[in-house]
């Protein structure tokens, strides 16, 4: 009888597991390759084994964090799909949501487009500094982007814009830096505090709060002549859980995230325990593309990284498929995606890591013309619609979730079969 018990045990734990594999439903249009969405990677690989236990011991003991980070170009920046993945993952597991994480206040500069979860509101005048420029004026970090205030005072507003998830947050660590010593304010409730403490060395002014706040302003009290550069907003609590951080700058190429000097020192403040490398698209987009090159610099990019977490999973998405503009009414497919998706397989078999094919689960080449049609992506054949973006980051999640069970499903059993 003890034996029959534990043997229905298995079976009942294993229904579970493999009942929400697919978390998300998907609608279903015949040139995506579903069967095709996966998690390619070697079963005995030491970083994504290291992060599913990780996971798995989070939920387990109720204790610890994960921190995946999600890089790329204009895809990213957008926040779609970015979004749509860590909302999945703080709707499954509704008791592990952690601090929302590493944000940028992209709107407050003119012309410049910002994820939707969060909306920022800067009534004064900024100057915009990217990773893609070829001359930095200020030191970049993590996020690839600053915007710099000067002369006067500038309030930059923040708002999450998230209703379903609790992104509770009692910690608010600013990113920049002045040579005139100016110091950013926070500004909640009714009043203004300064930081709790500041860390001259690491361009960290750090605001623990008693209260929990879901919006608020940065206040930063330039004098005539002064100048302050914000490159980075981090939103934290002390919640075990899972924080999904995005870093996006369109237009970014892999080289642009190698020339910004404090991209590791800021990094290592989140210590990712998985990054999803999101880059190709604009490396791709040359007719001179070179794979070597490519390769070259996403290995000097992955191994830098490594320095902060040597066991940090990699998660490599391959290039969308994608066209190139040659008239006003004629696009051509660029074949360098096929190329780029060898790279990114080679990348994966160097690094330890995994990929999601995303070029062949979209269909494979020319597919983004279907994806066009069908309203998922928009007139350039470069970038999707907001459906699209959800489509991609639900498919995504899938992927990872399924690959997530699956290891779960050879472990001992716990509750951890159930978010």
């Amino acid at each position: 009888m003890k034996y029959l018990f534990s043997f229905i045990i298995f079976l009942f734990a294993s229904v579970c597991v493999l009942a929400q594999r697919e978390p998300v439903e998907l609608p279903q249009y015949s040139f995506v390759k579903y069967k095709e969405n996966k998690l390619h990677f070697d079963t005995s690989s030491s970083s994504m084994n290291v992060f599913f236990q990780k996971w798995q011991r989070m939920i387990d003991t109720r204790q610890g964090n994960i921190n995946i980070v999600h890089i790329g170009g204009s895809h990213v920046q957008a926040g779609t799909m970015s979004n749509t993945i860590r909302t999945n993952l703080m709707h499954t597991f509704p008791s592990f949501v952690a601090g929302r994480g590493m944000i940028f206040p992209y709107s407050a500069a003119a012309r410049c487009n910002n994820p939707r979860d969060y909306i920022v509101h800067c009534p004064q005048k900024v100057t915009l500094t990217r990773n893609i420029y070829k001359e930095h004026t200020y030191p970049l970090g993590l996020c690839g982007i600053a915007i710099t205030a000067a002369d006067s005072l500038t309030e930059v507003q923040i708002v999450m814009n998230e209703p379903t998830v609790d992104y509770a947050t009692n910690r608010v660590v600013i990113l920049g830096h002045s040579d005139e010593q100016v110091v950013p304010l926070l500004s909640f409730d009714n009043r203004q505090v300064y930081p709790s403490y500041v860390d001259r060395n690491t361009d960290r002014y750090v605001f623990n709060i008693s209260t929990i706040v879901d919006s608020f302003a940065i206040i930063i009290p330039c004098n005539e002549g002064e100048k302050f550069t914000l490159t980075g907003i981090y939103l934290g609590n002390r919640r075990p859980g899972i924080s999904f951080h995005s870093i996006g700058v369109n237009g970014a190429a892999v080289p642009d995230y190698l020339r910004c000097q404090n991209f590791i020192r800021d990094l290592r403040m989140l210590h990712p325990d998985m990054v999803i490398f999101g880059i190709g698209i604009n490396d791709a987009s040359c007719s001179d593309f070179d794979t070597a090159v490519f390769r070259a610099n996403y290995l000097t990019l992955a191994d830098s990284i490594r320095t902060i977490n040597p066991d940090c999973a990699f998660v490599f998405i391959t290039n969308n498929d994608s066209y190139h503009k040659k008239s006003r009414r004629r696009y051509e497919v660029n074949r360098n995606g096929l190329l780029a998706r060898e790279v990114f397989y080679r990348l994966a078999d160097d690094t330890d890591g995994a990929v999601w094919d995303q070029f062949e689960v979209m269909g494979g080449l020319k597919s983004m013309e279907k994806w066009f049609k069908n309203k998922l992506a928009q007139k350039d054949r470069v970038h999707f619609t907001t459906e699209g973006y959800q489509l991609v980051g639900n498919l995504f999640t899938n992927a990872l979730f399924d690959a997530y069970y699956r290891y779960s499903a050879t472990r001992p059993l716990s509750h951890s079969v159930t978010p």
